[in-house]
């Protein structure tokens, strides 16, 4: 499909409906927006959908040959796996925005390495960056209001994730050159 998002396999449009699932759940969770439900109720979506799922397709993307997903994939599944292992609160406030604080660096790695891409595309890993970095500096500062912006921007984060990946399955317009034409 010619629609700017990447459709090299099946597995880069799941991982995308997983990614965008996993951080709408774990970002509304964060900013408690929704009366009595925090970022700790997105552990079962972070472990299975966040974890589990993309560290799969990280393996099956590997497999079709497309080194970017399988990195993305492989690498946030890990993320998200690890997270959900570590909600239980024996985490250090300081352990736990160095975690994220990693995370976010491969965070930034992927916005790199979607440079040329589709603004959708790019936009999810950037949007994943600043929303970890936010996080990472919230729990070093121990400041909630940080978190709750942070959980913002994940929650924007895994609508535009989520719309990468409709926009596929959907053959809708989401690259460059059909945004100017139609604009």
């Amino acid at each position: 499909m010619d629609n700017g998002v990447d459709a090299r396999s099946a597995t880069s449009v799941l991982g995308h409906l997983a990614l965008g699932l996993t951080l709408l759940a774990f970002g509304l969770g964060t900013t408690r927006v929704i009366d009595g439900v925090t970022a700790a109720d997105a552990i079962t979506i972070a472990a299975y959908v966040g974890g589990i799922t993309l560290f799969v397709l990280g393996i099956l993307a590997f497999c079709d040959g497309d080194a970017f997903s399988g990195t993305a994939f492989a690498g946030l599944g890990a993320f998200w796996f690890a997270w959900a292992g570590a909600v239980d609160g024996k985490l250090a406030a300081n352990a736990a925005g160095l975690f994220l604080l990693m995370f976010a660096l491969l965070a930034l790695s992927l916005v790199v390495g979607t440079r040329g891409e589709s603004p959708f595309r790019q936009g999810t890993y950037g949007l994943l960056f600043i929303a970890l970095l936010l996080l990472a500096i919230a729990q070093f500062a121990g400041n909630m209001p940080l978190s709750k912006a942070a959980g913002w921007v994940a929650a924007v984060a895994g609508v535009v994730s989520w719309y990468c990946a409709t926009a596929v399955l959907g053959n809708w317009p989401t690259g460059p050159a059909r945004l100017r034409r139609a604009g």
